[in-house]
């Protein structure tokens, strides 16, 4: 609590050098939210798919430093850790749990200010950032084999034309401190700038016995965003964007007996070194609009931990022994768009539409230092993708609108390692959606639409697998959603309501075999295949209201039966009609929001029903509710809030091992299997002090 101390010292200091007498506004309706992840910016309420939108403003009232902090606000959205960080995600039960030696097709596409991170999701930390738009449903039309499930669009803060700086300091528990600046302003007579830096350190939640450190598995991040927008005519608008991410966090999570206090030697880290660049191009032509979007993205990450977690001498049957994943990704996308103007529809001008083509290149390394392998494992990963779009909004009558598109997509692919394994496969895929749209009225939508979306097929790499594991097919899937979007009471409450019928074919699922070592000790094999049919049901619930000019209550909903239709694992177990992992019956998250004045008080809960970890073992998370509160004062030019999460000191799991024996004491006996459990956050507090300066 030292860093709290700290910091509660120097507020009356910060508090007199700012004015006080600043009130802010009562709200009295609800702001309409503009979504900027489809290919026209868009109201949301009249965006014909399940969105979820999360504001600076919740960001902000949990204290919340990366995604994984707010993934509790968003039904049917769930993470898996096995890392510091979560990088894995999923929506509606479908997406990625880990990564290890083969190479990945995320199902869940991740954006940052227009440079693809899907797959990398250490670097989705939320320092200046604007929005995060959750889009759940195939994104077969926007945004191709990244989107098999949805995407997450992450939009930092816009430049401004006035001078403004916000300076930043925080600290809570477990020697938790954030110290950040941003500053905006002119920068020439036609463009306006934006940087903003974050350094965030804590100890984590952990402690390691064996070293006596409190630190092992503790973080520190560092983000640097900057951003240029230049208008050099009327007719020309350029954004430039460069997103600098330094992650290096411990990962000493794992124990055997299933504590918050670790005995490894050798603790490991879980690292991420990040460079995301992106022009965004619009020429504002006679009949039509010329966009052009470049991404830039170089990515090296650094996964390793003590696989026995223990120390040498634990035991005298104990074995040593670390992995560790050293990964380098660049790409480079490039998009252009010709969109409609007014003056250019198709169809007696009743029709605007968007075609494009898009191009990514990605140059993926890996070497693997595990002790078991007589040399480290190397591997080079490069794929090309090439990809037409099209889409059309058709206005039929005056309430009744017609959305259809497609995507054709070519991938061909390239890899090779040092075990002499090689693969050139080159696919051909495709996706769309048509949806219907009708206007009951002015703030009423109700839709449906059906969509096909897509992910390509992969191969698995260990060169012991027999040779029908050895490749696997792209998946695709066949969504049927319903729903409505309304803003009612003159403006003071909104619902969004969707239902949704995934069918999905050649679905691809993780499995691992287990093989004994030599000394009794067991290893994992972890490789892709294909599973016959699964279905994805389920509904979305969300609604905002000001029920009193002072208060706002929120609450969402999600419901999901995710199963298997027909599934033989890898052990020839029938898993038919079981559910798919980390696919939660049913997530909740309700709050109520009090402001008087300069006075913000936030009291929520975030819930989750049990769900299997993996579908190799039948160990489950238990359900649990998350409590968070947060009070802060805020004026135009200062505030300060106290905020924490897991009020209640909650135990809940992010990852668990449920398949093999890891502790000599039971010397790696098979029939004494034991669950092993990572513990996701405990109770934290803390306090953020913010001072504005500027016009």
């Amino acid at each position: 609590m030292k860093h709290v101390t700290q910091l509660l010292a120097l507020l009356p200091g910060l508090s007199m050098s700012v004015t006080a007498d600043q009130t802010t506004p009562e709200p009295d309706n609800l702001p309409e939210i503009v979504v900027t992840a489809d290919y026209r910016s868009a109201k949301e309420l009249q965006s014909p798919t399940s969105i979820s939108v999360i504001t600076e403003e919740v960001v902000a009232v949990r204290g919340a430093q990366h995604f994984e902090d707010i993934i509790g606000t968003i039904p049917n959205v769930n993470f898996a850790s096995g890392t510091n960080r979560a990088r894995f995600f999923q929506i509606r039960g479908i997406g990625e749990r880990s990564q290890f030696e083969a190479p990945l097709n995320p199902s869940v596409g991740l954006i940052i200010d227009n440079v693809d991170y899907s797959g990398v999701g250490t670097a989705a930390t939320l320092m200046d950032v604007e929005q995060i738009e959750i889009m759940r449903g195939p994104q077969g039309t926007r945004y191709g084999a990244n989107a098999l499930a949805g995407l997450i669009n992450i939009k930092t803060l816009e430049p401004q034309a006035d001078f403004n700086a916000v300076f930043k300091l925080g600290a809570a528990e477990y020697g938790t401190s954030t110290k950040g600046a941003m500053i905006t302003g002119p920068a020439g007579r036609v463009s306006q700038f934006r940087v903003a830096a974050e350094k965030h350190v804590s100890d984590g939640y952990y402690e390691n016995e064996f070293l006596g450190k409190d630190d092992t598995n503790g973080r520190d991040e560092f983000t640097l965003r900057g951003k240029l927008a230049m208008a050099p005519s009327d007719h020309w608008d350029l954004m430039f964007s460069l997103n600098l991410i330094e992650i290096d966090n411990g990962y000493d999570a794992f124990n055997l007996d299933n504590l918050r206090q670790t005995i490894s030697d050798e603790p490991g880290h879980d690292r991420q070194d990040t460079v995301g660049f992106s022009v965004d191009s619009t020429w504002h032509l006679a009949a039509t609009e010329l966009q052009v979007i470049a991404g830039l993205l170089k990515a090296d990450t650094e996964y390793g931990y003590d696989e026995d977690w223990t120390f040498n001498g634990f035991h005298p049957r104990g074995y040593t022994s670390t992995d560790n994943y050293i990964r380098d990704r660049d790409s480079l996308s490039f998009e252009l768009r010709l969109i409609s103007t007014p003056d250019n529809r198709l169809f007696n001008n009743s029709t605007d539409w968007v075609a494009g083509v898009y191009t990514l290149q990605s140059r993926e390394n890996l070497r693997r230092e595990y002790t078991y392998l007589s040399s480290d494992f190397l591997s080079d990963y490069d794929f090309d993708t090439v990809a037409l779009f099209m889409q059309l909004d058709s206005h039929l009558t005056e309430t009744l609108a017609l959305q259809t598109g497609l995507r054709l997509e070519n991938r061909s692919t390239r890899y090779q390692d040092s075990d002499g394994v090689a693969f050139t496969p080159e696919e051909k895929m495709w996706g769309g959606r048509i949806a219907l749209m009708y206007s009951l009225n002015a703030s009423t939508m109700p839709y449906v639409s059906v969509a096909r979306g897509y992910k390509a097929g992969g191969f698995n790499t260990d060169g012991t697998l027999e040779p029908d594991l050895r490749e696997y097919d792209d998946e695709f899937l066949i969504e049927v959603e319903a729903g409505v979007k309304s803003r009612m009471m003159d403006d003071r409450l909104q619902l969004r309501l969707a239902a949704f019928y995934d069918d999905r074919r050649d679905q691809q699922v993780n499995s691992s075999l287990l093989r004994s070592r030599p000394d009794g000790t067991t290893e994992f094999v972890d490789f892709f295949g294909n599973a016959a049919e699964g279905t994805n049901t389920g509904l979305e619930i969300e609604t905002n209201w000001y029920a009193a000019d002072n208060l706002k209550l929120t609450a969402a909903v999600g419901l999901l039966k995710a199963e298997f239709d027909r599934f033989i694992n890898e052990n020839g177990e029938d898993l038919s009609g079981r559910d798919q992992s980390h696919a939660p019956s049913k997530t909740w998250h309700v709050a109520a929001e009090y402001r008087k004045g300069n006075i913000h008080m936030n009291l929520s809960v975030d819930g989750k029903d049990e769900f299997f970890f993996s579908d190799g073992h039948a160990i489950k998370s238990k359900g649990y509710n998350l409590v968070n509160a947060a009070v802060g004062y805020v004026t135009e030019t200062w505030g300060i809030r106290v905020w924490a999460r897991n009020l209640t000191n909650e135990d809940y799991y992010t990852r668990a091992f449920g398949s093999f024996n890891n502790d000599p004491r039971d010397f790696y006996d098979s029939d004494l299997v034991e669950p092993y459990f990572q513990y996701g956050e405990p109770r934290i507090a803390g306090i953020t002090v913010e001072i504005s300066i500027g016009e």
